[in-house]
């Protein structure tokens, strides 16, 4: 059983945005690697941009800028 995790920031993503990540990320475990979708697992994670450091700073301080 595949399990794909997929974090993001939440910033805005869509639900139509995420089903369109579950279903790409599903149909690449299919294609890449003969996996059944039927037991792939994807779950999406989204994190506060507090929460997210780039380059030792938090994403919330570099979208101010």
């Amino acid at each position: 059983m595949p399990y794909v995790n997929i974090r993001i920031t939440d910033e805005g993503v869509t639900k139509e945005q995420k089903q369109t990540l579950i279903k790409g990320a599903t149909d690449l475990l299919v294609e890449v690697l003969g996996k059944n979708p039927a037991t792939t697992v994807v779950v999406i994670d989204e994190v506060n941009t507090d929460n997210w450091g780039i380059a030792g700073k938090q994403v919330t301080e570099l979208r101010k800028k």
